[in-house]
C-alpha cells in the first residue's frame, strides 16, 4: 500500500486519515500543534455543532458552487453515519443543526483520538511542515524529522483562530506548486460598530431579526441570537451576517421581531415606562436615554448601527478565501501536481454559521479518500 501524509490535525485531517486508514493505508499524520482537533473541541461554543440537516451548497460562499455541490453529495446524513461509526449518538436541534448527544465538541475529538489509535495511525506533533517538495515522490520536512509519501493532503486550515496554530503558513506550502491564494477575510465573527452607538448595551442579548443594508439595498436577512458588546455586535445571527458584511455597511436590528408596530404602539401607549415587561430593561434603559415617543417605538423596530470592520482573524471561526477550487480536480486533488490534495478550511469554500464548515471538512475528506483509494491503490 502506498503511504499518504496529511498535513493537519483538525477536523479535516483527522476525517481524512480515519476514512483512508479504513481502506488500509498506512497514514501519518503531522499536527504543528501539541495535541489534534484543538479547533474542532472549540466549536459550537463548546458543543459540537458538527453538521446541518438543511444542507445544500446555497450555504456556502466559494469560486465553484457547482463542485461544492457535488461535494456535498456526502451530506448531513452521511456525516452523522460517519460519526457514529466511530461511537456516540448525535441528534439534530430544532433548526436543524446536529450535535453530540453529549453537546461536548470535546468528546467529538476524543472519538477521532480514538480511532486513529485503533487503526494505528502515525501522529506526529510539533511536527510543522516547513518543506514539501517532490522528486519521484513527496519529500517532508518539519524541525527534527522528514518522511516521504506518495500521496499528500494538504489539510492545514486557513487564517481563522490563530490561537489555534492556524496562522495562514500553510498556503505557501501549496503556492511552490504553482497554487495561488484568493484574498483571504475573516468570517463567522464579531462586528465592530461606532462604540457610541452601543454604550449602555455591552452583555445584552437579544432574539433579533438583523437586516444588512448596502447603498440603500438589503443584501441579507435573518435572524437569531445578537449579544451586544463594548464595541460592536456578536451572537449567531451576526456571525452568520458577517459571512456578508463590509466596512460602511447599515445594520437594522428588529429588537421585537415577533410584535408588529402597531401592537406595540398599542401596548405602549400613555404608560409612564412603555417599554417594561416587553423589552430587557437594561436595554430598555439604554433606548430611554436615546428617545422618546414615537421615535423610541421606532428605534424597537429598527435599530441603526454600521459596520466599522470585524474583530479580525484572531476571533474568527473560519476563513473566506483560499486554493481556488478551480485549480482542483473533482476529488480536489491538484491540476498543478499529481498527488497533492486540499480538504477543509485552506480551500476558497467558507459556509454559514451552524455546522457548515465541519460538513465541508468531512465532505471534502471523503472526496480526497475517495481519489487517493482510486489512483493509490
Amino acid at each position: 500500500m502506498k503511504k499518504i501524509a496529511v498535513i493537519g490535525g483538525g477536523a479535516a485531517g483527522m476525517a481524512c486519515a480515519v476514512m483512508l486508514a479504513r481502506k488500509g493505508f498506512p497514514v501519518t499524520v503531522l499536527e504543528r500543534g501539541e495535541r489534534l482537533g484543538r479547533k474542532l473541541s472549540a466549536t459550537g461554543n463548546g458543543q459540537g455543532n458538527v453538521t446541518n440537516l438543511r444542507m445544500g451548497a446555497e450555504h456556502y460562499f466559494s469560486d465553484d458552487r457547482d463542485k461544492v455541490a457535488r461535494i456535498l453529495r456526502f451530506g448531513a446524513e452521511e456525516t452523522v453515519a460517519f460519526l457514529q461509526s466511530m461511537g456516540g449518538i448525535f441528534l439534530p436541534d430544532g433548526r436543524g443543526r446536529v450535535y453530540p448527544a453529549s453537546r461536548q465538541a470535546s468528546a467529538v475529538t476524543d472519538l477521532f483520538r480514538l480511532e486513529l489509535k485503533k487503526r494505528n495511525v502515525r501522529i506526529c506533533l510539533g511536527a510543522q511542515v516547513r518543506e514539501l517538495t517532490y522528486g519521484g515522490d513527496f519529500c517532508l520536512a518539519w524541525e527534527g524529522g522528514q518522511m516521504h509519501a506518495d500521496a499528500v493532503v494538504l489539510a492545514a486550515g486557513g487564517r481563522a483562530a490563530e490561537h489555534f496554530g492556524t496562522d495562514g503558513t500553510a498556503y505557501a506550502l501549496a503556492q511552490k506548486f504553482g497554487h495561488t491564494v484568493t484574498p483571504l477575510s475573516p468570517a463567522l465573527v464579531r462586528l465592530k460598530c461606532d462604540p457610541a452607538s452601543v454604550k449602555g448595551l455591552r452583555g445584552i442579548r437579544v432574539d433579533a431579526a438583523v437586516t444588512l443594508v448596502r447603498e440603500g439595498k438589503e443584501i441579507f436577512r435573518d435572524r437569531g441570537d445578537v449579544l451586544f458588546t463594548e464595541n460592536g455586535i456578536s451572537g449567531d445571527a451576526v456571525f452568520r451576517a458577517s459571512s456578508y458584511a463590509a466596512a460602511g455597511d447599515g445594520i437594522f436590528l428588529d429588537l421585537l421581531p415577533d410584535v408588529s408596530a402597531e401592537r406595540l404602539a398599542l401596548a405602549a401607549k400613555g404608560r409612564e415606562e412603555p417599554l417594561l415587561c416587553i423589552l430587557n430593561n437594561g436595554l430598555a434603559r439604554a433606548l430611554y436615554a436615546r428617545a422618546s415617543g414615537e421615535k423610541l417605538l421606532a428605534l424597537v423596530k429598527r435599530f441603526p448601527l454600521t459596520v466599522r470592520g470585524t474583530m479580525g482573524f484572531g476571533e474568527a471561526q473560519v476563513t473566506k478565501g483560499g486554493i481556488p477550487l478551480a485549480e482542483t480536480d473533482g476529488d480536489l486533488m491538484s491540476v498543478f501536481r499529481g498527488g497533492l490534495y486540499f480538504a477543509g478550511e485552506i480551500l476558497n469554500a467558507d459556509g454559514e454559521c451552524g455546522g457548515y464548515n465541519l460538513q465541508w471538512a468531512f465532505a471534502s475528506a471523503h472526496a480526497v479518500t475517495e481519489g487517493i483509494a482510486r489512483c493509490c491503490s
